[in-house]
């Protein structure tokens, strides 16, 4: 059985109907997915959407994207919205959230800072909480190192990483796990490949990002969970492994870091 880490099951792109995309999922092996808010109005959305389908749990945080349009009070909401789910048992991590300097104009004056004080503060609710984080890394995974160094965090995992060799290293000395998806599939992502292939097997987790980041054989149509098998088939060629230890090593992974799955 397979767990998708990340996977935006709540997006317009699986229409009115995200239940039946789940559903597919687990016929085809996929025992649990992981639902990241993005933004304050959709905690409600993930929450629920986590509640109604047996193998979905559910993240909470501000997406850096989304930023620019928050105000500070939404992080007043997120703190009470993390305590009240406490005791929801689909209730596994905060996130998304993190850094994106590739987004024109984000990595830039007020709206970097904005985006540093926002990381820094959601790291903070996630330490005081005592639970893992789902981070974005995109073209910033020195400034979020450098934040997790400051900040003493209970783990989490940087989704969709694309960095090198030394910086894996110091996302796993600091007790992160690294995702790994769709753009593993490319065959000219040649550094995320040698990474997958070669970094420690205790590091690794799957994810989807759906309906983002599709594998090859789907782009540029939106992605989905029920691919996460066929993703996984790959890390398994990458790594010269059966398929069925890929997903025990993978699925281990996952619950070794978000805890709260188990």
């Amino acid at each position: 059985m397979w767990i998708d880490t990340h996977c935006h099951l709540d997006a317009a792109e699986f229409g009115a109907n995200p239940g039946a995309v789940a559903q597919a999922a687990e016929q085809g092996g996929v025992s649990q997915i992981v639902i990241p808010a993005i933004a304050r109005d959709n905690f409600a959305t993930v929450r629920e959407l986590a509640g109604r389908q047996s193998n979905c749990f559910y993240a909470l945080g501000i997406h850096p994207i989304f930023v620019p349009q928050a105000a500070e009070e939404d992080l007043d909401a997120l703190r009470a919205a993390i305590e009240a789910a406490m005791d929801d048992p689909r209730f596994v991590a905060v996130g998304e959230i993190g850094l994106d300097f590739f987004v024109p104009g984000l990595g830039e004056g007020e709206l970097r800072k904005k985006q540093e004080f926002f990381y820094s503060e959601q790291l903070k609710i996630a330490r005081d909480a005592g639970l893992p984080v789902l981070l974005h890394v995109r073209r910033s995974q020195d400034i979020i190192l450098k934040y997790l160094r400051r900040i003493d965090m209970p783990g989490g995992i940087a989704h969709a990483f694309n960095g090198s060799f030394q910086q894996a290293e110091e996302f796993i000395r600091l007790g992160f796990k690294l995702g790994f998806g769709g753009a593993m599939t490319f065959p000219r992502a040649l550094q995320i490949r040698r990474l997958a292939a070669t970094v420690d097997e205790n590091a690794i987790v799957l994810e989807t990002d759906a309906p983002d980041i599709s594998p090859v054989w789907l782009h540029p149509q939106r992605n989905s969970p029920e691919e996460l098998p066929r993703i996984g088939q790959v890390l398994a060629d990458l790594r010269k492994i059966p398929v069925a230890l890929a997903a025990d090593i993978t699925s281990r992974n996952a619950r070794n870091v978000l805890s709260r799955l188990n």
